[in-house]
């Protein structure tokens, strides 16, 4: 199964309560932190979510 890598690229400060709470359900920490998770229907609605916070690309 594909993996994809999501990068946390820009501050949730000022953002609503939920996408902060869907960044760390994704795993991210830190600002310009990296995780990889296998794809799946719920990662890419979480993804979709926090879209202009986050980077996704295939990871290998």
């Amino acid at each position: 199964m594909a993996k994809l890598k999501v990068t946390w690229i820009k501050s949730d400060i000022g953002y609503a309560e939920d996408q902060k709470r869907t960044i760390q359900s994704l795993g991210l920490r830190k600002l310009n932190q990296s995780v990889i998770h296998e794809d799946s229907v719920s990662l890419r609605g979480m993804v979709v979510k926090v879209r202009h916070l986050v980077k996704v690309e295939e990871a290998s």
